[in-house]
């Protein structure tokens, strides 16, 4: 069969290490996403750059030849949740780290109240408490597809699904 493929860094690292407005502003996201080291920002920034770059080619093409690619990339984008099908090579410019990032399984689930801090969805998906349409999700940096978005639930065999489970007690009481 055959060696398999030289995996390769899904990432590029800062250029300069000890840039102090970066490294604050790289702690920042970290404790508001609850990400657990750099290494994720770099990867979901990478992502990011990757986008615009593919929409600054686009630019420079021919409107025969970048009408295709530019529907190919707006739909990838429309299935990831960050842009609308309708939007523009100039709102792909616009792309933010954070729209990304309110975009992993974490995010969500914190948003649709299934977890009351960064840290407890972190804990409930890598302990197998999560599930995307009853299929369980262990990676906290999941991208969440649009699709999928309504179909997060806790799994059907987790404990949490009891509505008498101290924790929708507690966020009774409160």
């Amino acid at each position: 069969m055959g060696d398999p493929r030289k995996q390769h860094k899904k990432y590029r690292a800062p250029r300069h290490p000890w840039q102090k407005e970066r490294l604050e502003t790289e702690l920042r996201i970290l404790g508001r996403y609850g990400l657990r080291n750099k290494k994720e920002i770099w990867k979901f920034k990478t992502k990011i750059e990757d986008f615009r770059g593919i929409a600054k080619q686009l630019l420079a093409l021919s409107a025969e030849e970048a009408a295709k690619k530019q529907r190919e990339l707006m739909t990838k984008l429309d299935r990831l949740g960050l842009l609308p099908t309708t939007a523009s090579l100039d709102d792909v410019l616009d792309l933010s780290l954070d729209d990304l990032l309110e975009r992993r399984l974490q995010t969500i689930v914190v948003q649709k109240g299934l977890a009351r801090t960064m840290d407890q969805a972190r804990q409930f998906i890598v302990h197998r408490h999560i599930a995307i349409a009853g299929t369980r999700v262990t990676s906290p940096s999941h991208i969440v597809l649009r699709k999928e978005e309504d179909e997060i639930t806790y799994a059907p065999s987790s404990p949490l699904v009891n509505p008498e489970h101290p924790i929708h007690v507690e966020q009774s009481q409160e």
